[in-house]
């Protein structure tokens, strides 16, 4: 699929939280997608977009943006693209195949030189006959409406991450890279707390409180564990709202003998 309809409005309303280069990421990772028609792999796909030095801005859009399958990262708004112009496809050669008397392989089932049959609609499209499809990362044919979530409240976050991990690296600067990796992360444990009922700001920092809690269980993570060098790492918050490292850390991964 070579062409997709885009509309600027929409996608700025969803993306304007993004920096530059996972703003650049979406574009290219929706450009590759509508191109292959088919789930995104995530292996190697940085490089495969031009964006090898940019992989976490790649796999946070993926994360954001996508949804992962067995098959690979996919986008339900897009597949629906991808359906219908398919169908379109289609349907425009079984109607060509139907003016020239052919069937649907393009054998010529009358003479030849035979004239199309005549078609009733066969008159300009003018603009108002076209009802633009939009392109927004939501995944819906039509805008779906889109639940009301809390604003992210950064300086709640950053607070109960000094109160409950008091010794690890405290936050001097609050850069837009950090700010854009919590965005992304409140927003997702936001989403998955709304599924069970409305919430408020309170209930997304009474995760977070928890969150961090967890955190400190961890010896790894905070500097108990030491390495063959003597050396101990110590997460501090932006390696924490890191994709890769946020995901490891809910699921436990950092939580066994270590």
């Amino acid at each position: 699929m070579h062409f997709y309809q885009f509309h600027i409005g929409d996608y700025k309303s969803h993306t304007h939280h993004l920096s530059m280069f996972e703003d650049l990421a979406f574009r290219r990772l929706l450009d590759h997608y509508y191109l292959h028609e088919a789930p995104i792999k995530q292996r190697d796909i940085a490089r495969q977009i031009g964006m090898r030095d940019n992989e976490q801005e790649v796999l946070a859009v993926l994360n954001e943006f996508f949804i992962s399958t067995e098959d690979g990262f996919i986008n339900p708004r897009a597949d629906t693209e991808i359906a219908k112009y398919r169908k379109f496809s289609e349907d425009g050669k079984k109607g060509a195949a139907m003016r020239w008397h052919k069937d649907t392989n393009g054998e010529a089932n009358s003479p030849p030189n035979a004239t199309p049959m005549a078609t009733n609609n066969h008159k300009p499209i003018t603009n108002n006959q076209i009802k633009p499809s939009i392109c927004p990362p939501n995944g819906e044919l039509e805008p779906a409406p889109i639940k009301k979530l809390p604003e992210c409240n950064h300086k709640a976050v950053i607070e109960l991450y000094h109160e409950n991990l008091p010794t690890m690296r405290r936050v001097e600067v609050w850069n837009e890279t950090r700010a854009g990796y919590l965005r992304q992360r409140w927003r997702e444990v936001a989403a998955e707390l709304a599924q069970e009922k409305a919430i408020e700001v309170g209930d997304v920092l009474n995760w977070w409180a928890e969150f961090f809690q967890s955190v400190g269980k961890s010896r790894f993570l905070t500097g108990r564990v030491n390495s063959k060098d003597g050396r101990a790492f110590v997460a501090d918050l932006e390696w924490i709202l890191k994709p890769s490292n946020f995901a490891k850390i809910v699921e436990g991964k950092y939580h066994g003998n270590n």
